[in-house]
């Protein structure tokens, strides 16, 4: 483990008598609350151990390094080791989307209740909507990165949309951002069909997720939309019944209990491959339960 801290490829986390320690720094302090939140919900429960997370956005640990380097990352592809954790969004930390999400897009339960009522992937999509408007809306808003039309294929960028309002639409596109998106979960609750783009990036609830049980795939070129958008619209049934066992499934899987129970489940294995028992460090701060946030 002091190999992993030294690398500094993460924030180093201490649970010693039930209690909740960290380094200082964080890179990201709203991403770390977001999994202290979990932590301290199940802190009770779990042995003395202690853990590296990292709150980047990408994952740190190359299936190539050896020996084996333990961090704990939200999302990662099959190149890489990381452990794989319920990312902070479940809780505060997510991407900010000007101006209708300025802090984030909000904690998951309350989004839940809310919606039962960049790459140049997506590049294609934009173009097919343009060359066939009938069969897709899809146009880029601007991101942080944005600089000119260039940015959005020659036209201006897009009104930012909420996600409520995604639920007008009977299909629903998801594309990896950095990493996996944090919008996929909040797609289902719409009810809408979801189209998944590529499966390389993982988050850790993706494995129980079957396609075409839940979720349409769709090759990452997006060189079979068409063909894929055609069969929905001809076998509308079908398409009906994989929309509703998604949004099912994320309803029934996915709450906050779930979150939390993951959490101590991933820990206490975890606490179980320590060969030894770990030491505070006395520089380190406690961390302790803050008040809850109800904003959206």
């Amino acid at each position: 483990m002091a190999a992993t801290v030294q690398r500094g490829v993460g924030t180093h986390y201490q649970i010693i008598g039930h209690k909740l320690y960290r380094e200082r720094n964080c890179m990201f302090p709203a991403r770390c609350s977001g999994v202290e939140h979990f932590i301290l919900e199940v802190i009770d429960r779990l042995p003395d151990l202690e853990m590296v997370v990292n709150v980047r956005d990408y994952p740190q640990i190359p299936s190539w390094v050896k020996p084996t380097l333990p961090v704990f990352s939200f999302s990662k592809t099959a190149d890489y080791q990381d452990i794989m954790y319920p990312a902070w969004t479940f809780w505060e930390g997510g991407p900010a989307v000007w101006p209708i999400y300025p802090t984030g897009l909000g904690r998951w339960d309350l989004m839940r209740d809310d919606l039962k009522k960049t790459s140049a992937e997506r590049d294609p999509l934009i173009l097919l909507s343009r060359e066939a408007p009938e069969l897709v809306d899809a146009e880029y808003t601007k991101n942080q990165a944005w600089k000119s039309e260039r940015d959005t294929l020659g036209r201006p960028p897009a009104k930012e949309i909420p996600l409520v309002d995604h639920c007008k639409y009977k299909y629903l596109f998801n594309f990896r951002g950095v990493a996996a998106s944090f919008r996929f979960k909040h797609l289902f609750l719409c009810g809408a069909l979801v189209f998944h783009v590529g499966d390389e990036w993982q988050e850790f609830f993706y494995p129980q997720l079957r396609p075409w049980v839940h979720y349409i795939p769709v090759q990452q070129d997006l060189s079979d939309v068409r063909e894929l958008l055609q069969f929905v619209k001809e076998n509308d049934d079908i398409a009906q019944e994989i929309a509703s066992r998604g949004k099912e499934f994320i309803l029934e899987h996915l709450r906050m209990k779930d979150v939390s129970c993951y959490w101590e489940r991933l820990l206490t294995d975890f606490s179980s491959l320590l060969t030894y028992k770990p030491k505070l460090n006395r520089n380190y701060n406690q961390i302790v339960h803050r008040a809850g946030r109800t904003e959206l």
